[in-house]
């Protein structure tokens, strides 16, 4: 009896780290075989609009509100991209910020009026206790982000 209680246990423990080096999944299944980096979306975003891509970064914000988005750090220093999910769709924990996540979505665009830009940075300005400039805020702005639809986290 104790041979098989042994043997149970080690198997359990067996599977148990087999399943751990996957990673949180958020989401639906990744399917895309190729990444495409980050820079590469931001430095010509045009051409990635409405198509569906796989990216790789380390996690540098998450909502701390809703867990309706996350920021994924570029390969190449000082840029990020938003991930923005559906509200309750999918939450991602704060716990996940300073890891490394792999993430499909299709990639859009916001535009907005430099009245519009001016309300949005005053308001994340707000929701994170920062004091916030007006004349940062020049003219119309326009921003690239990804909808998320599946991530890993590890």
């Amino acid at each position: 009896m104790k041979n098989i209680i042994l043997s149970v246990v080690a198997f359990l423990f067996l599977v148990s780290n087999s399943f751990a080096g996957d990673g949180n999944k958020y989401g639906k299944d990744l399917r895309l075989k190729e990444k495409t980096k980050i820079s590469a979306i931001l430095a010509a975003p045009n051409g990635y609009v409405g198509k569906k891509v796989q990216v790789e970064g380390n996690v540098v914000g998450v909502c701390e509100k809703r867990g309706c988005w996350i920021e994924l750090a570029s390969d190449k220093p000082f840029q990020k991209i938003k991930i923005k999910v559906k509200d309750g769709e999918i939450v991602f924990p704060m716990e996940e910020k300073g890891k490394k996540a792999v993430v499909e979505g299709e990639v859009y665009e916001i535009k907005m009026t430099k009245e519009q830009a001016l309300a949005a940075a005053e308001n994340e300005a707000k929701e994170h206790g920062k004091k916030f400039d007006p004349t940062s805020i020049t003219g119309p702005v326009t921003l690239y982000q990804i909808k998320g639809l599946g991530a890993v986290i590890k």
